[in-house]
């Protein structure tokens, strides 16, 4: 075994504990996912998030070593400064990609 690795569970009980909960979040979101592609197509694409979440989607199909981290700083606002005026009312849950960051993009 390679690395430090801490779990009290073996690897069985893991997937015995979680895999249903997984199952259920992504089939949720191959659903949303669909309902997006069968939209008007003058409204399907382009949106940021939709982007962002693609792109979370394919960082966990990789995998690899600290994998929540990752993600939850793709989809984070790393913004230290303060803005005049929010866009809208409420959290958007991400923030817009830069440009040529696509569904490859670390």
């Amino acid at each position: 075994m390679t690395g430090a690795r801490s779990c009290p569970m073996t690897h069985q009980q893991a997937v015995d504990a979680g895999f249903l909960d997984a199952r259920a979040r992504v089939i949720d979101i191959a659903a949303f996912l669909d309902r997006l592609e069968r939209c008007e197509p003058s409204r399907t694409g382009g949106d940021f998030r939709v982007a962002a979440l693609r792109q979370a989607l394919s960082l966990v199909s990789r995998g690899g070593p600290d994998l929540p981290r990752r993600v939850l700083e793709l989809l984070s606002d790393h913004s230290i400064d303060p803005i005049d005026r929010p866009p809208m009312q409420g959290a958007v849950g991400c923030v817009p990609l830069p440009p040529g960051a696509g569904a490859g993009a670390p």
